[in-house]
């Protein structure tokens, strides 16, 4: 079990629920470090201060407002611990929702929510089962990283989650970004319709971080001293073609038709790709009948002589018939 990030109560109405804040995902992504070219010397970010070029350690570094130009507040940890808010050390719940009323731009992260506690096990598991039978989430309150957060709890297998939620006014309008004046035919609606259906899946569990599969293959291939691995041929995509738009539809929605397969497994983009660059992949394996060797060509310009020498007689021969008879 990782290390709690965070100690405090939910507040559910006069109940009170001890629980711990866990990270509800992980980090795979491969991290780098800057170097120096010329030597490979490692390049590290210093925190020194402005006044006298001193470099400082974390002990010796605070937060502060600046207020003014040369001006500037300090703030303590303890201040902010001690700030006369409900939510300081709760997540206090506000209101219960449908799921789907939830903006899914207004999530940001997500964490597991454990009991702090044999004592919270039953009002733990009671709001977890009520929220599973109204079918609801809750919307709370709580104080996190120096500011109150708005956040979603909801339930996942037997855990409570929450996700933490940016506020309205934090959403930024995309009205400007629609294109405009965008005339489209009712086939190709239609079609882009079928392409959804054709694609739907009910499961997306299976999906891989290709990108971090090849990086940590580039990554061990050039600590061995070898050379790095070929891209992928269906990794390579045409760029600055325009297609026919419903000539492209009618491509994908077949793809992904083929890509699905007798076993009815669910396609992906890879698999796609992959199914509809397979013919190119298997096209130099090919023996084509055109080609020939030379002693070939030289006996079908044999026999194709024969044979037009053999019509040119026939037809002489018929002509000189017809004079005689008449």
């Amino acid at each position: 079990m990782p290390r709690p990030l965070w100690s405090g109560a939910i507040s559910f109405g006069l109940v009170t629920i001890p629980v711990k804040m866990i990270s509800a995902t992980e980090d795979h992504a491969i991290h780098f470090h800057q170097f120096h070219l010329s030597d490979m010397g490692r390049v590290r970010t210093r925190k020194v201060c402005d006044l006298d070029g001193e470099e400082l350690s974390q002990d010796e570094i605070g937060k502060g407002y600046e207020v003014a130009k040369d001006e500037t507040v300090p703030i303590t940890d303890e201040e902010l611990d001690q700030m006369p808010l409900p939510t300081a050390k709760a997540i206090e719940i506000v209101t219960f929702v449908d799921a789907d009323s939830i903006d899914p731009v207004r999530i940001a992260d997500s964490y597991y929510l454990a009991i702090g506690g044999q004592v919270a096990a039953k009002p733990y598991t009671l709001l977890r089962q009520a929220l599973e039978r109204s079918e609801k989430v809750a919307v709370a309150k709580f104080a996190w990283h120096g500011r109150e957060r708005l956040g979603m709890l909801q339930v996942r297998e037997e855990a409570i989650v929450l996700h933490v939620m940016h506020w309205p006014d934090e959403i930024r309008s995309p009205e400007s970004l629609a294109p405009k004046d965008v005339e489209l035919d009712e086939n190709e609606i239609e079609q882009a319709v079928q392409l959804t259906e054709t694609m739907a899946s009910d499961d997306i569990s299976g999906f891989r971080d290709r990108y971090r599969e090849a990086l940590e293959q580039l990554i061990e291939a050039k600590s061995e001293g070898k050379e790095a691995p070929e891209p992928a041929e269906d990794a390579e995509q045409e760029s600055g073609q325009v297609m026919d738009l419903m000539a492209a539809l009618n491509a994908s929605v077949e793809a992904a038709k083929e890509s699905r397969g007798a076993d009815g497994e669910d396609a992906t983009v890879h698999t796609m790709r992959s199914r509809k660059k397979a013919p190119a992949k298997q096209t130099p394996a090919r023996k084509t009948p055109a080609k020939k060797t030379a002693a070939g060509k030289g006996a079908a310009k044999k026999s194709a002589a024969k044979r037009s020498r053999a019509k040119t007689a026939t037809a002489g021969k018929t002509a000189a018939e017809r004079r005689s008879a008449s």
